[in-house]
């Protein structure tokens, strides 16, 4: 049995800023949706497993978001937390769909 996915529009492409979080709530969901600087846009859980940082306050570097807490490095693909720290945050798909962003839960 295949699970039901949602697509929900979380705002215009041009309210995202680039290489800057913008946070989102979707139902019980805290989504930090970030828009890199080769225009990919890419979509966390907005809680740091740390300490629960705030993703979307993070500095963006690449591909990465820094939790403005305590400097952990997160992947915004896979979410994946940086060596030497451990840990990861859940990822959610995104896409473009008449200039208005969609997150897929």
């Amino acid at each position: 049995m295949e699970a039901i996915r949602y697509r929900i529009k979380v705002g215009a492409l041009n309210e995202i800023p680039e290489k800057l979080g913008k946070t989102v709530k979707i139902g019980a969901h805290e989504i930090a949706i970030f828009r890199l600087a080769n225009g990919e846009i890419r979509a966390i859980e907005n809680r740091c497993p740390h300490k629960g940082g705030v993703l979307a306050e993070g500095m963006v570097s690449g591909e990465h978001v820094f939790c403005p807490m305590h400097d952990w490095k997160i992947n915004l693909k896979d979410g994946k937390v940086q060596a030497p720290d451990i840990g990861c945050v859940k990822t959610y798909k995104t896409e473009l769909q008449d200039g208005e962003v969609i997150v897929i839960l």
